[in-house]
């Protein structure tokens, strides 16, 4: 920090955008946010992913200045804000509603915070386009909120946060009124719009594909607390507890098993069977340690007609839900459970229908094992 900083306020990283130090929420009895401490680089994307009730957008709303922390500060550009109007924090935020001002066209829409600055015409006409150029809203300037559609909506809200040049660009949950396919178009767009401007932006969803596509990293929440802080792939193939494993993407849960080391091999012995895996430099494991083991979907396969077969095990089939590229298919493993494979094309829809009885492959080389 530099000179007429408080005392006791901590040195801020020049990479550090955004620091939250202990921060936390409640509403009378109830907790939303326990104490934690957090910090955005600059000009990465930062998703806050988590159930419902996690704590996500009340820490979007306490770093936007909408609610007032119950503890703790909050730092922007190094400059603590903890009691600064939202106004006054040099943030962008776009609204899951949007939150479009209905009776002005896109123009003035995007133009509004810079009349509020007081901006000359001019400025404000230039950053204005400038905006709706970026959002790929050109030449629509002057049609009326309701003639447009959701996308373009959204395109809106988007242009008149970044035409601030705010710090921060916080979005909550912005892209959840879009149809499926619109919503998969958006979050390409919105990858494209942060190569162009680099805005530091923070990103609340519950959706774990959404998370996964857009950000630099991932943060995630339970019950008001960070589970874990990750880039997205070493979070989907190493999570730090159980609660991250189940909530990022499909994976089946094995029941729990016993180590036991075998030269270049890891033996699993569990409900009755043992299953082998390679020894990785990531699995600390010793021999007699229990673990919770958990495989993708990715990672079962139906297993080739001839005997024999590394961890292969006999299934009934239970269903199969087609998705175009691969087919979800749900199996009965006896005391495994029941098991879901990520199969590729749709062949094993009539190969393997409902009831058959088939061999699985269950491939522990990348799976993850959680001590218990």
């Amino acid at each position: 920090m530099g000179q007429g900083a408080a005392a006791g306020t901590p040195p801020f990283a020049a990479e550090t955008a955004v620091e939250l130090v202990g921060v936390g929420k409640s509403f009378g009895p109830v907790t939303a946010v326990r104490e934690l401490s957090l910090a955005i680089r600059r000009g990465e994307v930062l998703t806050l992913l988590g159930p419902s009730g996690c704590g996500k957008t009340t820490l979007l709303n306490m770093i936007a200045g909408f609610e007032e922390p119950s503890a703790g500060r909050i730092l922007i550009d190094g400059r603590d804000v903890t009691e600064v109007p939202p106004y006054l924090r040099d943030t962008g935020m776009v609204f899951q509603s949007y939150a479009l001002f209905p009776h002005m066209d896109v123009f003035e829409n995007v133009a509004f915070g810079l009349r509020m600055r007081k901006l000359p015409k001019a400025k404000i006409a230039a950053e204005v386009m400038r905006a709706l150029e970026m959002v790929k809203l050109g030449g629509l300037e002057r049609r009326r909120v309701r003639q447009l559609s959701g996308g373009q909506q959204q395109r809106v809200a988007l242009a008149r946060a970044i035409v601030l040049r705010p710090k921060v660009l916080l979005l909550d949950e912005p892209l959840s009124a879009l149809d499926k396919n619109l919503r998969a178009q958006m979050q390409v767009e919105l990858k494209e719009l942060h190569e162009r401007t680099r805005l530091t932006t923070l990103f609340v969803t519950h959706d774990q594909g959404e998370a996964l596509s857009l950000s630099d990293r991932i943060v995630v929440m339970s019950r008001g607390e960070i589970q874990q802080i990750a880039a997205p792939i070493e979070l989907y193939r190493h999570p730090a507890n159980s609660f991250v494993a189940s909530f990022i993407g499909e994976i089946n849960r094995l029941p729990p098993a016993r180590c036991r080391l075998s030269g270049g091999e890891i033996v699993f012995s569990l409900a009755g069977i043992e299953l082998t895996a390679a020894r990785r430099d990531d699995l600390a494991l010793g021999d007699g340690q229990q673990v919770h083991l958990f495989v993708r979907p990715e990672h079962l396969a139906v297993a080739a007609e001839a005997a024999g077969g590394r961890n292969r095990i006999a299934c009934r089939v239970v269903t199969h839900v087609y998705q175009g590229t691969h087919t979800l298919t749900r199996v009965e493993a006896g005391a495994l459970g029941v098991l879901q494979l990520r199969v590729p094309g749709g062949a094993v829809i009539e190969r393997a229908p409902p009831g058959s009885e088939i061999g699985v492959e269950i491939n522990l080389d990348e799976a993850v094992a959680l001590p218990d």
